[in-house]
């Protein structure tokens, strides 16, 4: 379809339209993007250097982290501009990239997540045959795997978005550029839009909870297993990190996911919602691998270690 859009510019409502509140918000978003920053990127240098985190689990955290650093780099830093500057416009182009990168991202750590789900599985429920299941090679095919599927959803949905017609109105109620509330302004018919958004993100959350929850439920079945509390233990710490990980993404993202119509629109209730899986999320998941994860506490002291006595 001809894309015959007469909008070269969008205005993002954002959060608020408070002058007072501009610049508190601007502080509170520095401060968790440079938390989300300092994690995400501290976390990657950290397995790099750390020799005995040089294991599959280890691999996808290194690959969650980055995905993490990217999706939250591509919405904070404009929202930031915008409660500094007061600028509210984003050039369509602009839009369409961030619109991009930002569903390429998301999707990707949906994806991870299920890998790691596999891990796990293969950690607790076949530890003899770990080394030869999770090689190289697999852990290497699930990245890219994941990867691949990211990018492909973010062309079919930014293909999907911006082939409409922006002649109503440029005024997006969002504070970053998303589906539901570009399809709320756009004066073509959004139907077949809507669709594809609702069966393509249902396939690719269907398909992740899926592989999440099978892992999961053969993991409780291994568990039950277990004669020794020492067993119990292990296993369950084992799982813990990346379990709190998906609960915590899932939670927010199905809080914050609603149809893609009008009824998104107007309500800054469900922006605010929207902030936690966008903005928090990134910053929480290194904290949840360093804080509950007696090998990353354990590296890190060594790491420091080594540093001071090399000084």
């Amino acid at each position: 379809m001809e894309n015959n859009t007469e909008v070269t510019e969008f205005i993002l409502v954002g959060l608020t339209d408070d002058p007072e509140q501009q610049i508190p918000l601007f502080i509170v978003f520095l401060f968790v993007y440079l938390i989300t920053l300092v994690g995400n990127l501290g976390m990657i240098e950290l397995i790099i250097l750390a020799s005995c985190l040089h294991t599959p689990m280890y691999f996808f955290l290194t690959n969650l982290s980055l995905v993490d650093f990217g999706y939250s780099s591509a919405v904070t830093p404009k929202v930031m501009v915008g409660f500094l500057t007061g600028d509210k416009f984003i050039l369509y182009n602009a839009c369409a990239t961030q619109f991009f990168f930002f569903v390429a991202f998301i999707t990707v750590e949906n994806s991870l997540l299920a890998s790691m789900a596999y891990d796990r599985y293969a950690a607790v429920c076949k530890p003899l045959h770990y080394t030869t299941t999770m090689t190289t090679n697999v852990c290497a095919c699930l990245a890219i795997g994941s990867c691949v599927c990211g990018f492909l959803n973010a062309s079919i949905h930014t293909g999907n978005t911006f082939r409409l017609s922006f002649c109503r109105s440029n005024v997006v109620e969002h504070f970053f550029c998303d589906a539901p509330p570009l399809l709320a302004v756009s004066c073509s018919d959004n139907y077949i839009s809507e669709m594809v958004i609702f069966f393509v993100v249902g396939f690719n959350d269907f398909f992740s909870i899926l592989v999440i929850l099978i892992s999961y439920l053969f993991i409780f079945i291994t568990i039950l297993k277990m004669r020794s509390s020492e067993g119990h233990q292990k296993a369950f710490s084992t799982c813990a990190s990346h379990l709190t990980a998906v609960s915590i993404f899932f939670f927010f993202f199905f809080l914050e996911t609603e149809s893609p119509s009008s009824h998104f629109i107007g309500h800054r209730n469900k922006m605010a919602s929207c902030v936690l899986v966008r903005i928090v999320i990134p910053m929480l998941n290194p904290l949840v691998y360093s804080l509950r994860n007696k090998e990353v506490k354990s590296a890190f002291k060594k790491t420091v270690g080594k540093a001071k006595s090399s000084i």
